[in-house]
């Protein structure tokens, strides 16, 4: 049995846009660092996100212009920045679905009302659009249309241009035939070894911190090193997809202090429009099944769209657990939440807008690397992204980002759905 030794400042599990951008904060700052992953970069949470870099509409709705807000709007500034190439990490490579979101209101009382707290409450400024620049899809749509600077963004994208900038410190271990963890208390990792199923070398990873950003994933890895499930709670989500000869959109329809629907839209493989649909519709889709959720939705849709023709469209639901840290109310957490016991960080970034104030937060917390001019340990290549194992996902196109082998982004949900109703 042969072995190889790699000493670590870090060793990160889970490869969604909390990992991603971690490690590029922790190679930046010259940190040992390698993030392992045993599927797909971006599987699950990540990759079932609409994409939308908040503006803090929600607290806005709420009434919460708190701490929340204004971290929140710090965060969009962020990643304007990034995606322009004015700040690091240079994310010029993301696609930009939309440089905006639009909110719009029903008739109803509680709608008006949302909108109007909307408009006066956003950090960010909500225009007012005029009757002939309203996209198609909001044509008839009662009262005033609010445009707010939200950008959505290519989620594979993203992911893709984040990994390839640390190919040689990633590791795909879906092959893997063990991982064990050495742990002397519950918290304090000693080792990682790392045992392919069809190998006789054994990789022996020796960090000083361990940290879990895998999301739902978080339970299973506290569990392993030893430490109490009680750290994380879920939200469920139902969410809707409806694709075929549809309009883009992008944006929010404002029913009090909640966005009635979510819309944001993508074109899959066959060039078909593609709405992804959350909000309350898919916090309240939740109990019902998919059928009932597709009846409902074929109901609600054309009543907050009248001038959107949903002939010959098809529908589909998918269900994703929002993993998050613990409240004590199992209300969604004001920002981003992580806890240090022993060598490990848990981590949940609670929304994709806040991932860089999450890694922010951990890295700060952890001082000066132990060698910051040291030369990286060999890496275990024959786990490597680069080496040929593959995740459950696609080599990224060149809208993706070029040159980063043969490792795989997940899918998203539309393409991996195969119970489209017509």
């Amino acid at each position: 049995m042969n072995k190889a030794t790699c000493e670590l400042d870090t060793l990160i599990f889970g490869g969604g846009v909390a990992g991603l951008w971690l490690l590029d904060e922790l190679q930046r700052r010259s940190f040992r660092t390698l993030l392992i992953e045993n599927r797909a970069l971006g599987t699950g949470q990540t990759i079932a996100s609409q994409g939308i870099l908040h503006a803090g509409l929600k607290y806005a709705l709420g009434g919460l212009l708190s701490g929340s807000a204004k971290a929140v709007g710090e965060m969009t500034d962020l990643w304007r920045r990034c995606l322009e190439g004015r700040a690091q990490p240079d994310l010029r490579g993301v696609r930009i679905l939309s440089p905006c979101c639009y909110l719009w209101r029903t008739e109803a009382l509680a709608s008006m009302v949302g909108l109007t707290a909307a408009r006066f409450g956003l950090r960010t400024p909500a225009a007012k659009v005029a009757p002939h620049e309203r996209p198609p899809a909001l044509a008839r749509c009662p009262g005033e249309v609010l445009r707010v600077d939200e950008q959505v963004i290519d989620v594979g994208s993203l992911l893709s241009e984040l990994a390839h900038r640390h190919n040689d410190r990633i590791l795909n271990i879906a092959d893997a035939g063990e991982v064990t963890f050495t742990v002397s208390k519950p918290g304090l990792v000693e080792t990682v070894e790392l045992q392919r199923a069809d190998s006789t070398t054994v990789f022996l990873l020796k960090p000083e911190v361990v940290i879990f950003t895998a999301g739902e994933g978080n339970a299973d890895l506290r569990r392993r090193v030893g430490l109490s499930q009680e750290a994380m709670q879920l939200r469920p989500l139902h969410m809707v997809m409806v694709r075929g000869s549809l309009p883009q959109l992008f944006g929010h329809c404002v029913d009090g202090n909640k966005t009635r629907v979510t819309i944001t839209s993508a074109v899959d493989t066959e060039g078909r429009t593609v709405w992804q649909v959350g909000g309350e519709i898919a916090e309240q889709g939740v109990g019902r099944t998919s059928a009932e959720l597709i009846e409902f939705a074929r109901r609600e849709l054309p009543s907050v769209l009248p001038a959107v023709d949903f002939t010959n469209t098809q529908w589909a639901t998918f269900r994703i657990n929002r993993a998050e840290g613990q409240d004590p109310h199992g209300a969604r957490p004001e920002g981003p939440v992580w806890r240090r016991e022993g060598s490990v960080i848990t981590a949940w970034p609670t929304k994709l807008v806040l991932a860089p104030r999450l890694a922010e937060l951990i890295v700060n917390s952890l001082g000066k690397p132990s060698c910051p001019d040291a030369t990286p340990s060999p890496l275990p290549t024959a786990y490597s992204l680069q080496s040929g194992d593959r995740g459950e996902g696609q080599t990224p196109s060149p809208s993706q980002g070029e040159g980063w082998g043969e490792g795989r982004i997940a899918l998203p949900p539309w393409e991996v759905t195969d119970e489209w109703h017509a």
